[in-house]
Formats: structure tokens, sequence, C-alpha cells
């Protein structure tokens, strides 16, 4: 099948006409179902209760997992507290960022990072990092959350003697319209699309639950087996591989550029008559 042909289906949301275009730049027929929308948690304790705790000096490491949740953080506490209060704080912890984002807020914060996990950094990097840092055993680690709790990571650091407080800043919910979505859901049972694409593990999460909530989850999952898969890295390839799907593609770096073309260049070479 030529690459004019791959009829693509991207559930990616906060940046749909952005995604729509690189595919469509790249001769795909590409339909884009936002999947999910990021709301701020309008009351939020667990954040509050961190701070309470970070303050009197009774947290050891602090582990940012995305900028945007930092962000995130940092505007609840802002509601009661200064920044330069939450700043000092975190100067007397081990501070440890998951990737690249929370790197770029942390420094424009003036905050101080200790240690950062390398590529690709999943929640195994992190571990490993962790361990590499300092002896976890009787350790209090507040970690800033980012969508879905990442529940092994946390028995792992269980298992080594630390301590866990997840802190949640912002959750994953159906987009306002969720026509687009279930639209998908039904494409994708009637084989309409050879490819599904996956920038986000979370996006996973709520297709299947948009199918679940239709009556039709077992029917997309087989249909998802039927396709291609590309996933933009090896956090959302976990998720995807975890409901028993296959992941097709993975970039060479976390992009979406980089995903839409190596998807692209792949497909030429693919049978998707198959």
């Amino acid at each position: 099948m030529s690459a004019q042909r791959v009829r693509v289906c991207s559930f990616e949301s906060r940046r749909a006409t952005e995604i729509e275009s690189l595919l469509t730049r790249q001769g795909a027929a590409a339909t884009v179902a936002p999947s999910m929308q990021e709301l701020p948690l309008e009351e939020n304790p667990a954040a509050f209760a961190f701070a309470t705790e970070l303050f009197a000096g009774q947290i050891d490491i602090v582990v940012f997992m995305t900028g945007v949740g930092a962000r995130a953080l940092l505007d609840a506490l802002e509601t009661r507290y200064s920044r330069e209060q939450f700043f000092a704080a975190l100067d007397r912890c081990v501070v440890v960022v998951r990737g690249p984002k929370p790197v770029v807020v942390l420094r424009e914060w003036g905050v101080r990072i200790d240690h950062k996990a390398p590529e690709p950094n999943t929640w195994r990097e992190l571990l490993a990092t962790l361990e590499q840092a300092v002896p976890l055993n009787e350790k209090h680690i507040a970690v800033q959350e980012y969508g879905i709790p990442n529940l092994e990571f946390y028995r792992q650091l269980e298992e080594r003697g630390a301590r866990v407080t997840s802190v949640p800043v912002y959750r994953w919910v159906f987009p306002d319209d969720v026509g687009p979505l279930q639209q998908a859901v039904r494409s994708t049972i009637a084989a309409e699309f050879d490819v599904l694409m996956f920038t986000s593990a979370n996006q996973l999460h709520n297709v299947v639950q948009c199918a679940r909530d239709m009556g039709c989850e077992a029917e997309w999952l087989a249909a998802a087996k039927r396709c291609r898969i590309a996933s933009i890295g090896p956090t959302a390839s976990e998720t995807i591989q975890s409901y028993g799907l296959p992941v097709h593609l993975e970039p060479s770096h976390p992009k979406m550029g980089t995903l839409v073309k190596e998807l692209m260049d792949a497909a030429a070479t693919w049978d998707l008559g198959d």
C-alpha cells in the first residue's frame, strides 16, 4: 500500500491540529479523535498535605514526573504559600526529575536538580537513578503525579524500604465532545484504519474506557490487534502491551514529528492488506 493511502487514527488532544497537519503533509489519510483533556484538581488536599510535610522537613526526596504537573503543583500551592517558601523547601530535599520537561521548569524556577533519569525516561530508569543516588531504606519520597499512578513503581520503592507519597495535581478526563472518539472506536471496529497512533499512555486508557462505555471493548481490542500500532515511546508502549496489543513502531526520538515521519517511512514497506 502506498503512503498516500495509509489511514491513520491519532488520539492526540492538546496538539490535535499539529499532528493532523504533520500526518497530512506526509501523505496520510488522517483522522484525529481527541481522547482526553487535562483538568487541574479544583481542590487539591494531597498537594497541601504534601506542602505541610515538605515545609516541616519530613520529606527526603521529591520526584517531578512532568513539566505540566510541576507547574500545576506550584499554581495550587501559590493559593496558600509563596513560591519562595516552596523553592526553599525543595532546596532542602534531594530533587529528582524523570525527563527533560520538568528540567526546563525547575531551571526556570532556579531550583537545584540533583538527579535526572536517563532516556527513555520510564519508571525503570527513574528507579535505577534513585537507587544510585541515595539509600532508599526509610526515605520519604514524594512523587508528583502525572495522571494514572504507576503502582509498580511505588511497589518497587516500598520493597526497598521507602515510604511513598503520591502528589496528584491533575487528572485525565474525556473531552467535552466525545462524539469524534466514539466514532473512532466504531471506525476501528469497522476496519477503517490501517494505523492507530498513541502519543501518551493515558490516551489508550481513555479509548478503552470509551469502548467499554459503548459496550464494545472486546470488539475494539480485537480490531486494534488487526491494525498497525505506533507509540510515541516506551511508557506508552508498555501501556499498549499491557492491553495485549502489539507495538509495531516506536520512533528513534519521542517527538511527534519523528513519530510521524518514521511511521510513514515504515508504512511504505508494510502490507497493510494483512
